[in-house]
């Protein structure tokens, strides 16, 4: 299995992880129904997590790093406002279609703070699976591709946090052996520096036999649209449920909160490890998704 089919493959985990998470934002979709098997009606479209993540999986395509200058031109050509994009992400990725310098419009936002939200966390797990078995170069990219349009320290971490456990996650795959828990969150721990983010990781390490209310109310679901309210409940479902795609997403859903995001890091992460099939990315859920767009270049993985 090459690089690329990693990175195809924790693709798709994202894209039908962001889907059908965004599914129970609308009236009809329920948890009771989705646990049963009773999918909501396709196709299901993505959101601005998926539109974002194509651009960096045409990175990987095409040279295997990060180009800033043109992840950001990419990120601003094809972004659409109604998938979901944030005020902040709307007003950066608008003044670099307009022409400004990525950095100054990054370093801008939140008056001069640099965004902490979770849209670098979302979009970079099908990076860290290019990279498996590289955690170092996976933090690393997963940061360059961060500060385009989060410069806060927060999101940054939290994007190299969900790159490498994808990295973890698609090098397990390779070598078919399953770590545990709290091995996988140690793994992740080692690439970060002291921040509110890696606090809450160390958290989620405590909580490793807790419930899915009780993590999810311990660490955050996303509601707050922060890397550190949503990256360490992400990472906590992918350590305990690995080799489950579909009860990762599961209990994404039953958190509530922003279930696309944390449906889209939580799928991107485990997929690498599960891939398609038995325990991985249900056929019935992908062939739900919407297409992806066609300004991707990904190899077709059987």
């Amino acid at each position: 299995m090459t690089p690329l089919d990693l990175c195809a493959i924790s693709l798709d985990g994202l894209s039908v992880g962001d889907a059908l998470g965004a599914q129970f934002f609308a009236p009809g979709s329920t948890l009771p129904d989705l646990a049963a098997g009773r999918l909501p009606p396709g196709p299901w479209p993505w959101t601005d997590d998926t539109e974002m993540a194509c651009s960096i999986v045409n990175e990987m395509t095409t040279t295997g790093l990060v180009d800033s200058d043109r992840l950001a031109a990419s990120f601003a050509e094809h972004f659409e406002p109604y998938r979901g994009y944030g005020g902040g992400a709307v007003v950066i990725l608008r003044q670099i279609r307009e022409g400004a310098d990525w950095r100054a419009a990054s370093q801008a936002a939140f008056f001069g703070h640099g965004s902490m939200g979770n849209g670098a966390a979302m979009r970079v797990a099908p990076l860290g699976a290019f990279h498996s078995g590289d955690c170092r170069t996976a933090a690393l990219e997963a940061m360059r591709s961060a500060e385009i349009t989060h410069a806060h320290a927060e999101a940054i971490l939290g994007a190299a946090a969900v790159a490498v456990a994808a990295a973890e996650a698609g090098w397990a795959r390779l070598v078919a052996d399953r770590p545990k828990p709290a091995e996988f969150l140690a793994a992740v721990l080692d690439y970060l520096i002291d921040s509110q983010l890696k606090k809450q990781i160390v958290r989620a390490q405590r909580l490793l036999g807790a419930s899915v209310a009780e993590a999810a109310y311990e660490l955050g679901n996303g509601s707050q649209a922060l890397a550190q309210d949503t990256v360490p409940f992400a990472l906590w479902v992918a350590a305990t449920r690995l080799d489950d795609y579909p009860a990762a997403v599961l209990a994404c859903v039953e958190a509530g909160g922003d279930v696309d995001t944390t449906a889209a890091i939580v799928g991107g992460i485990v997929a690498s490890y599960t891939g398609h099939g038995p325990g991985g990315i249900p056929p019935t859920w992908l062939e739900r998704r919407e297409p992806l767009p066609e300004f991707l270049r990904r190899p077709v993985v059987e």
